[in-house]
């Protein structure tokens, strides 16, 4: 049967002809609002009508990606690279940024590794991947990997201990379960740990969004690597979408994001990890680009690159100045590191 032959779907709803292409473009719409759920709720009757559509497939990869639905994402890339629908290297690209965000560093080694022994990779691409494998490789040593997977709903204890949860995973799994109780219940005991000099910073991060999530409009205290801020959780924007972060990213896309797209993801991987980690302390030391520059710099020295003086010219920046910054980056990479 022919899209525009279509009229019934169980004798009951009407479809219209090319409805497939009309929630395509409302759903790419939405994405451009940021109206991320709406766009996946869109662009999946869509695949559900045409579910072949490699342009839909895709948006439905981006949107849950900005969602925040990284496992999603995956899955569905997964299945596009497995069904042979769009175009291979692209997918795989996005398949790659994906395992990138979820610091899955093994998978993407082993992809590489498949896409290398079958010469699969493109002339104009394999210097880019191969960077990207070494990197991979030493992150796989040094860092465990993280499912982002829900968590397992248990009970809790009316009085918990929060210090007493020590693995990531431990704290994900409570995390989780906090988001669905009445959070008022554990009020002070969230208070207690996040103005506590001890603590995992990335839990206080994993808490005080727990605390958004049911819009506390109360004043709280955090203390988190020697700097202590007061502020309303109602009032913070999401971790993900911190407009000084997004500055950030902007200038480093304006520099490498076309060129390189990989090492963009790299960057913009490591930036992720360490705004959760500061949050809702901001980097604020030096100039956007002065930190596009370090992290940049950053990344190069994991691959192995000397690139110091280019960068410098590259983002218009002093040397000590950058230095400066690397050092600070640095510091927090070890306390990411020991933390993720």
């Amino acid at each position: 049967m022919k899209k525009r032959d279509r009229k019934k779907l169980n004798d009951k709803v009407i479809l219209f002809p090319d409805l497939e292409k009309r929630l395509l473009e409302k759903g790419l719409e939405k994405m451009q609002q940021k109206r991320f759920r709406e766009a996946v709720e869109h662009l999946e009757e869509a695949k559900r009508l045409d579910p072949e559509n490699s342009d839909i497939y895709i948006g439905l990869v981006l949107a849950y990606f900005e969602w925040g639905s990284l496992q999603k994402a995956k899955e569905i890339a997964a299945d596009m690279l497995q069904k042979g629908i769009g175009e291979y290297i692209q997918i795989i690209d996005l398949y790659l940024m994906i395992l990138v965000q979820l610091h899955q560093y093994d998978e993407i080694v082993a992809t590489i590794e498949i896409l290398l022994e079958e010469k699969e990779i493109p002339t104009e691409k394999y210097e880019s991947f191969t960077r990207m494998l070494e990197f991979s490789r030493r992150m796989a040593k040094e860092k465990p990997e993280i499912e982002y997977e829900e968590a397992a709903m248990e009970e809790l204890d009316k009085d918990i201990d929060l210090f007493a949860f020590k693995t990531q995973q431990e704290q994900m799994n409570l995390a989780a379960q906090l988001a669905e109780r009445n959070i008022r219940s554990y009020i002070a005991e969230i208070n207690t740990y996040l103005h506590s000099e001890e603590g995992s910073p990335f839990f206080k991060t994993m808490l005080l969004n727990v605390l958004i999530e049911h819009e506390y409009d109360k004043e709280v205290l955090i203390e988190k690597l020697g700097r202590t801020l007061s502020v309303i959780p109602v009032q913070l924007p999401p971790v993900h979408k911190q407009p000084e972060i997004e500055s950030l990213l902007r200038v480093l896309s304006s520099q490498i994001e076309h060129e390189d797209p990989i090492l963009f993801e790299n960057i913009k991987s490591l930036i992720s990890r360490h705004s959760f980690i500061l949050y809702p302390f901001k980097l604020d030391t030096y100039e956007e680009k002065v930190w596009a520059a370090a992290y940049h710099t950053l990344i190069a020295e994991y691959l192995g690159l000397s690139m110091g003086e280019d960068l410098v010219l590259l983002y218009d920046v002093k040397m000590e100045e950058l230095k400066d910054a690397l050092g600070e980056l640095k510091q927090l990479e070890e306390i990411s590191s020991s933390d993720f």
